[in-house]
């Protein structure tokens, strides 16, 4: 935990707006064929080659999406462009592109925004994506982040909600509730870092479920693996909300029922035990928690041969009728009509 006011900046004033960006964007490249024209002009020029454009933009707000008194600045930009390219990559495309724009307050300083844009940097290298443009301006309170990213799809292999049809198997690309039970545990020691500053943060063999909330991962992994393969998912969302609201929307969309079994919902031991621990639920903190990023997906049972041999594959249940509901099927051998209780964003 550290004071992210304690240390001395630059004014953000003495470079301006355009002298500012000039240092942000200088040292991003244009590494993407379909990158004409990137920061420098009055827009990004995207040559997309016959391919499908795919846009996503999410924003994030200080004290809303993000604390400041656990999240460093280049893990936060890491994340910001993270949580755009899993949406690109639930349409079943390839992120290409993206644009960013902040609004600060005057305590963030050029040094700041150095590390915020390091963690951008950072992410641009490793899911291959240009920097294209964006904005700055000025915030009346803290720092919110604005990122659009720009991916690419294949006429035939885009993915929608909308598609799942009965029969079809419900499937997820990696364990569930780690980035939630994260949370709580930032949360806790921020609460002993407010009370006693001099005690140090107790994060000793949590490494794995501090870095699904603070760096978390996209699939576009799981994402090439489908196109190596040809398995085309019949639909597909990310799970930033809760898997269960994420369950509500494809069923939404496709106008289907669905049920999935508790015990096949994939939880890692790590995020198990400290759930335990914290007095929660495991199934509810997976279900309802938000922010693991993983993919949702659907396939058609005549597709199990090839999603057999992916790895980080998890079939948890199966899409029914509209008229049979949304059901949980507990270890019990219960079965409840399931809740989605995951994040509201008002």
């Amino acid at each position: 935990m550290s004071d992210p006011n304690q240390n001395p900046q630059t004014d953000v004033n003495q470079l301006g707006e355009f002298g500012l960006i000039d240092h942000l964007t200088q040292p991003f490249a244009l590494t993407q064929p379909s990158s004409l024209r990137g920061v420098g002009d009055d827009a990004a020029v995207i040559d997309n080659q016959g391919f499908l454009t795919v846009l996503s933009t999410d924003m994030l707000v200080e004290e809303i999406h993000f604390d400041r008194i656990y999240h460093p600045l280049r893990y936060l930009g890491y994340k910001a462009v993270i949580v755009n390219v899993s949406d690109i990559c639930a349409m079943n495309a390839i992120p290409k592109q993206i644009t960013v724009s902040i609004a600060l307050s005057n305590r963030y300083g050029v040094e700041d925004l150095d590390e915020l844009y390091a963690g951008i940097a950072l992410a641009c290298e490793h899911y291959r994506i240009d920097l294209v443009g964006g904005d700055t301006t000025s915030s009346n309170r803290g720092l919110i982040i604005s990122i659009t990213a720009v991916g690419q799809g294949e006429p035939d292999r885009i993915t929608y909600r909308s598609g799942a049809k009965p029969g079809d198997l419900l499937c997820v690309s990696g364990d569930l509730g780690a980035a939630y039970v994260g949370l709580q545990l930032l949360e806790r020691e921020k609460q002993v870092f407010i009370s006693t500053p001099n005690v140090q943060p107790d994060f000793e063999g949590q490494d794995y479920i501090i870095g699904r909330q603070l760096k978390p991962e996209a699939r576009l992994d799981v994402v090439e693996l489908f196109h190596k393969s040809n398995l085309k998912p019949t639909a597909m969302i990310d799970i930033s909300d809760g898997l269960a609201s994420e369950i509500f929307h494809i069923c939404k969309q496709s106008g289907t029922g669905a049920f999935i079994e508790e015990a096949k919902v994939p939880i890692n031991q790590q995020t198990e035990l400290m759930a335990i621990k914290f007095g929660l639920d495991p199934i509810t903190c997976a279900l309802s928690g938000g922010e693991d990023y993983e993919l949702l997906f659907t396939i058609d049972p005549a597709d199990l041969e090839k999603a057999r041999y992916l790895p980080d594959l998890f079939i948890i249940g199966e899409i029914t009728p509209a008229a049979d509901g949304i059901k949980l099927h507990t270890s019990g051998g219960n079965i409840y009509p399931l809740q989605a209780q995951g994040w509201k964003h008002f």
